[in-house]
């Protein structure tokens, strides 16, 4: 029974360890070729660099001019993150303790807004925002918080679940008010839903190219996949500044990742509902 055991471990972890190397072998490939010239890249791509060379790199943060498309992305990035915390997170809270008819609708609205794919909306909403001249940076934000709200209020809401309402009571009894009770109390014991929100949502933002390239007009707004575009001209395709250039693209995401990576699980676990 115990052979049976160990070898049922043996392949799993064998197991894990092929799905591992499947599927870090394409991030493998990306990290060599960016080392490459274009001629090395089309003679053969699996092989490894002659040389440890930079200037892919340096070239490739010229021509996305980094800093600037870096922050762009960046401030849009964190302001949508922000509103959708605070927006989310105290819609869920209020809804989480009412139980009332009223708030059981207006949670399966919010959570019906799930069920809408992005492109069934798309033209009316650029459309819209172009209207009221809301487009670029601040036009951004407001619409990652629409489409990003039902996702995050439905993780809240279930991890709202889980925290007992004697908490609110006593914080009454002591003479806090709703806010109070709201942001001192209950908002710290969300840390891992709202880490994973954090994390779920800067991959989709930072890496999104779709709805900046519909919504932003102005050069010096552009986003960082905005710019990765221009290696990818009518006649030319520049695949060893592109490769180089979405090395130094994922590597913030990568590193929030790993320094966040332990409060996800418990997050997703905790934003189920109960």
């Amino acid at each position: 029974m115990k052979t049976k055991r160990k070898n049922k471990k043996i392949l799993l972890i064998a197991a894990g360890l092929i799905f591992s190397a499947l599927w870090f072998y394409p991030f493998f490939l990306i990290v060599i070729n960016s080392f490459k010239t274009k001629s090395e890249i089309f003679q053969n791509t699996l092989n490894l660099p002659k040389g440890i060379d930079f200037d892919n790199y340096m070239m490739a943060l010229d021509k996305l001019d980094f800093v600037r498309s870096a922050v762009n992305s960046l401030m849009i990035t964190v302001g949508s993150l922000i509103l959708i915390i605070f927006v989310s997170s105290m819609a869920a809270y209020a809804l989480s303790r009412n139980t009332g008819k009223l708030s059981g609708i207006i949670y399966f609205i919010i959570a019906i807004g799930l069920l809408i794919p992005f492109q069934g909306i798309m033209i009316p909403l650029i459309s819209l925002f172009g209207k009221v001249s809301m487009l670029n940076r601040p036009g951004l934000m407001i619409m990652y918080l629409g489409l990003a709200t039902s996702m995050a209020t439905f993780m809240y809401y279930g991890a709202l679940r889980g925290i007992p309402k004697s908490l609110d009571e006593a914080a009454i009894i002591d003479g806090a008010g709703t806010f109070q009770i709201y942001w001192k109390i209950i908002f710290p014991l969300l840390k891992p839903t709202t880490v994973t929100i954090i994390v779920l949502n800067s991959l989709w933002f930072w890496n999104d190219y779709l709805l900046p390239s519909l919504s932003v007009n102005k050069e010096g707004m552009y986003t960082i996949p905005l710019k990765m575009f221009y290696f990818f001209g009518e006649f030319n395709k520049q695949w060893h500044l592109a490769l180089a250039a979405l090395v130094i693209v994922i590597l913030p995401i990568i590193i929030l990742f790993i320094i966040l990576q332990k409060h996800v699980v418990k997050g997703i676990s905790d934003g189920a509902v109960k």
